[in-house]
């Protein structure tokens, strides 16, 4: 469900120690035991969520599924904080309503412990970074390997795809070994 790591479907830290029904089981019976419908999740996280579950006008749900949506699409991470916020789409001139809704029911904006992993995690990600860009011959195979080794939150598809490639070192290393930046886009979820 979660992989060998066991992490919660919603914020990717803590230890997924509960079965959590995405769709409440308690106001939608009838998906009690649809398999996609189990999420492994944390404690914290399923307090928090409990029967919350917004729609939107069409009946789609405003908490970001983790089984179908690209959570960076909606969410973004805040290198000075480590919090998770919701990410502001300029088309829209809005912040994303999944985003939004996600952010405030899970608390992800207000979680100390859980913004200092995520600090943690990016810092180690940066170093590496910069590593790849003072080298002037990175191998990608092996840069590829300790990013994935390095990214205990899902962190690096935010670095690589999300707002954090534009932001240094990321978009340095982009400009610096462009072929290097090709293959970790290729590789990296």
């Amino acid at each position: 469900m979660a992989g060998c790591t066991e992490r919660c479907m919603y914020c990717e830290d803590s230890h997924g120690s509960d079965i959590e029904h995405f769709w409440p089981k308690s106001t939608y019976p009838e998906r009690l035991f649809v398999w996609r419908n189990l999420l492994l999740c944390c404690a914290e996280c399923g307090r928090l969520k409990g029967k919350q579950f917004p729609l939107d006008e069409t009946n789609d749900p405003l908490l970001l599924d983790p089984t179908s949506d690209d959570p960076w699409q909606h969410l973004d991470f805040d290198p000075e904080t480590g919090n998770i916020v919701p990410r502001f789409d300029i088309e829209r001139n809005a912040f994303s309503r999944k985003g939004d809704a996600t952010v405030a029911i899970l608390n992800l904006d207000r979680r100390e412990a859980l913004a200092r992993v995520y600090l943690r995690t990016y810092r180690r990600l940066v170093k590496i970074a910069l590593e790849a860009i003072d080298d002037p011959d990175p191998n990608a195979d092996r840069l590829v390997k300790r990013l994935q080794a390095t990214d205990d939150n899902g962190l690096i598809a935010w670095c690589i795809h999300g707002t954090g490639k534009t932001a240094d070192p990321f978009r340095a290393l982009r400009d610096t070994h462009p072929d290097v930046w090709d293959v970790c886009r290729e590789r990296l979820p």
